[in-house]
């Protein structure tokens, strides 16, 4: 049982962030606002094959649920029931198209980094901090997004990217915040994970790794009374972050 009175979260991240000798960033929604271009590119895929599937942006929230794009399309296609089976060639299929009409809507440039995500990277350089990635989302959507937002060369700035295809079971699971802390060789409580969904929290506070939420457009309801602090974007960083309320616990 949870009691009513509420407290601040204990750590603040202005505080929590410079002390940390690595921090590992999620991707989609927490570097930048990608799922609503990754929407528009299942739905172009879906038309591409030939199927009459049309995800709107309240089932695509729901999909969320859901991590990796195969996975969600199965779990999609079992809820239709009696539809005809799709093999895995077709889901492979499937997610090609998507990622390539991905790519493409991403070089058009309108996906920018969110607010305070550069200024977070840069300032974690000054500091000598070390940086990784650890996300659900394809090593081929990485690069599509991060070589239009921060240049070509952008992966020599990092000591680990660490994605889906890298770990056998996805977030929530911790499996790729496990596999970026081994290839960082640090210990958990040496980091800090910067994450926007629920599934993300689950997957880094089970690797034993803070986390420091940063408010998406899809999961920004959802529930993260375990993260160290939330900010509504990284751009609190740059003054003093206004910090959600946590219920103790019983």
């Amino acid at each position: 049982m949870r009691a009513e009175a509420p407290v601040f979260a204990p750590a603040d991240a202005n505080e929590l962030i410079p002390r940390a000798a690595a921090l590992i960033l999620d991707v989609d929604g927490t570097l930048a606002e990608t799922e609503e271009l990754h929407r528009q590119a299942f739905n172009h895929a879906f038309a591409h094959h030939g199927l009459d599937w049309q995800w709107d942006r309240a089932l695509y929230k729901d999909l969320l649920r859901i991590t990796g794009g195969k996975e969600r399309m199965r779990a999609y296609h079992a809820r239709l029931g009696g539809a005809a089976p799709l093999s895995d060639v077709d889901i492979a299929e499937l997610h090609r198209i998507k990622t390539v009409h991905y790519a493409g809507l991403v070089e058009t440039g309108c996906c920018p980094l969110r607010p305070g995500v550069a200024e977070l990277l840069a300032a974690a350089k000054a500091r000598g901090q070390r940086l990784a990635i650890a996300t659900t989302t394809s090593h081929g959507n990485i690069d599509a997004l991060l070589s239009q937002a921060l240049g070509p060369g952008w992966a020599a700035g990092f000591d680990a990217i660490v994605a889906g295809d890298d770990v056998r079971r996805k977030k929530p699971a911790p499996d790729v915040y496990l596999e970026t802390l081994a290839r960082l060789k640090l210990g958990a409580a040496d980091c800090v994970a910067i994450e926007d969904s629920a599934n993300g929290l689950i997957a880094a506070s089970r690797a034993g790794i803070p986390v420091v939420i940063t408010r998406s457009m899809f999961f920004a309801d959802d529930d993260f009374s375990a993260a160290r602090c939330v900010l509504d974007d990284l751009s609190e960083l740059a003054g003093k972050p206004k910090m959600e309320k946590r219920p103790h616990a019983q």
